[in-house]
């Protein structure tokens, strides 16, 4: 069984392997990482995430799910914010 070499800090963490020896794909989802690098890193890193955000997110399309077809946006207002 074959290991693979330790990278160093400094070498990039895509290597060419994955854009000339795989599927489409992912030599798709490859490419966009690397040109979204500067993002991913911190975002993998950081101990800060959007979870409160996207709580609040999903609890008014909840909201705008339930109401849909049965009042105007006013209503749908109310409920947001009183919610």
């Amino acid at each position: 069984m074959a290991t693979q070499p330790e990278r160093s800090r400094d070498s990039p963490p895509l290597t060419p392997t994955i854009f000339y020896g795989t599927a489409l794909s992912l030599r798709h989802f490859a490419q966009c990482l690397e040109r979204d690098l500067d993002a991913v890193i911190p975002g993998l890193t950081l101990p800060w995430n959007s979870g409160v955000v996207e709580g609040h997110v999903n609890r008014i399309k909840m909201l705008k799910r339930q109401m849909f077809g049965r009042a105007g946006f006013e209503l749908l207002r109310k409920r947001v914010l009183l919610a």
